[in-house]
Parts: C-alpha cells; structure tokens; sequence
C-alpha cells in the first residue's frame, strides 16, 4: 500500500508498445490473464500503483470488481487519485452483476459526469478480457499498424462508423467499440434486434440505438 501511495502511477503508458499490456502482477495467474494470454503479449509488474493495466497510446485500464462496489467506497478515492495524478486515458472496467447492480448507478454518475471518465460494465472477466483486447486492437489502428488483423477496411471507411455510433445518445467511444465488435458495420446495427443489443450494452442504451435509427 505504501508504494502504491507514493507512485500512484508508476509505468507511463505511452511506453508501452504496440500489441502489448503491462498488467499488475496482482492479475497474475487470473481468469481474466489467461484470457488475454495468446491474444496480446502480456507482461506482469509489480507496482504499478492504481492502474490494473497499461495499454499503448497512453492509455490504462482502472478495474473495479464486484466486491469493490459493495464493501464501500475504497474506489473512488483510488479514481480520484488517479485523476489528480496523471494525464492518461483511464478507462474504468466495472462489474455489474445481480448482487453490485443497485450500486452501479451512482458510480455511473460519479465517473462519467465529475471525474469525465470512461465506464464500461461488464458481467465479469471474460467480458473484461474481450474488451481489453478490443482497446488493444482500437490503439493499434491508430497507430497505423495493427499485428492482429489481416485484411482491414479504410481507415475513414472505420472512422465513419465510429463516429456515426457515437452519435448515439449514451454511447461513447468504447461503447462504440464494444457495440462494432459485434456488430461490424451500420447496417447490421440498426437491424439487431433489441434482444441482441441489451445483452451488449444493456436495456437503456439498446432502446436508445433502436430509437435512433428509427429516427434516422
């Protein structure tokens, strides 16, 4: 705890290179990293401070499970740390399950309106190791080079379709991602059932894509 207190955040994540995460060696041996084994090339560390995970292009992975939302508020100080301490793009992995969803609405609100941080829930690790490996994939587009796709469609043919998702009402741009994993272009969005987008991102955003398009 002391060294996380005096390195809030010790590895710079514009250091680490593309295709890579620098994951904190408390996530050794997880479901979660032996998920994301064989997908990028993930390194341990030992303290990192609050980061859960290091990306490339500045970008780190801050994960709050299920016991965090419960036992108390231990993580939002550890946020706010974060947002006082460093510059990076935090994206904030939370899970929201039958036993932590009566807590997650204000964590909504504390974390997306007063730290303006990215939130994306997820049922557990597995759902977090898709989305870590996506963010990987997303970092390595910008770049120009991607090692984990072969053939790939124009860049402003991608940028497009970003954009157009995140004009969404409620989805931001890692939702937009989650959303185009599963559904690659606009078309085979606006035609998903909503059944299909409420198992992605949930019942309030998936009435909004459906409304949205409608309207459209």
């Amino acid at each position: 705890m002391s060294a996380t207190q005096s390195t809030p955040v010790r590895v710079g994540a514009s250091a680490v290179p593309y295709g890579h995460v620098i994951g904190s060696e408390k996530w050794r041996g997880t479901e979660l990293a032996q998920l994301l084994q064989g997908k990028v090339k993930l390194l341990f560390e030992d303290g990192l401070g609050l980061v859960d995970f290091h990306l490339s292009h500045r970008a780190c992975v801050l994960y709050i499970s299920e016991c965090d939302l419960v036992s108390g508020n231990a993580f939002r100080r550890r946020l706010v740390r974060f947002r006082k301490a460093t510059d990076l793009k935090g994206v904030v992995i939370a899970e929201r399950t039958r036993l932590s969803d009566q807590y997650f609405p204000p964590v909504q609100d504390f974390v997306v309106l007063e730290l303006g941080m990215t939130l994306l829930p997820v049922s557990g690790q597995s759902e977090a190791a898709q989305l870590i490996f996506h963010l990987v994939q997303e970092r390595s587009r910008e770049s120009g080079t991607n090692p984990f796709l072969g053939k790939k469609r124009s860049h402003h043919s991608e940028a497009s379709i970003l954009q157009t998702v995140q004009r969404i009402p409620g989805v931001g741009r890692v939702k937009a991602l989650q959303l185009l994993q599963y559904f690659p272009s606009i078309q085979q969005l606006s035609n998903a059932s909503l059944r299909d987008l409420e198992a992605v991102v949930g019942r309030g955003i998936a009435s909004n894509i459906q409304s949205f398009f409608t309207q459209t």
